[in-house]
């Protein structure tokens, strides 16, 4: 988890977030560094992103926003192809949404009443905590 300033977007803590993932692998294998595949919504859908995405090799699903479906439009032939969005994948981002929820039911994360990223941090890790644990 990476938390950003409240008047900043998350987009722009893609790459740091990015560069956070370690999963473990089997013995003699090194930590696992990139997602096989990446699926946001429309608030990814920016140039830099995307850009960042192809540039380390990560496949992604990510709908095009309005306005950039209409510049495309607008320069007609030379405005490009449209980006593939998998149906059936993007579904599957609803796991995070429904978890965002969840961890939105502790009043301290839903109104972000500390002033440092810090204790905020550590409330959001404890309430992950709350969610993963056996009742």
């Amino acid at each position: 988890m990476l938390v950003t300033a409240g008047q900043r977007h998350e987009s722009t803590k893609l790459g740091p977030l990015l560069d956070a993932i370690w999963v473990p692998r089997p013995a003699g294998l090194g930590p696992r560094k990139r997602p096989a595949h990446l699926v946001a919504d429309r608030g990814y859908s920016y140039t830099t992103c995307r850009r960042l995405l192809r540039q380390r090799r990560i496949a992604h699903t990510i709908p095009e926003r309005s306005d950039q479906q209409q510049a495309r439009a607008r320069r007609g032939a030379r405005g490009g192809r449209p980006p593939k969005v998998d149906p059936v994948r993007y579904r599957q981002r609803n796991v995070v949404e429904r978890c965002i929820a969840q961890l939105k039911q502790h009043r301290a994360i839903a109104t972000r009443y500390d002033k440092l990223a810090v204790s905020y941090h550590a409330w959001l890790i404890l309430a992950a905590l709350l969610l993963w644990l056996p009742e």
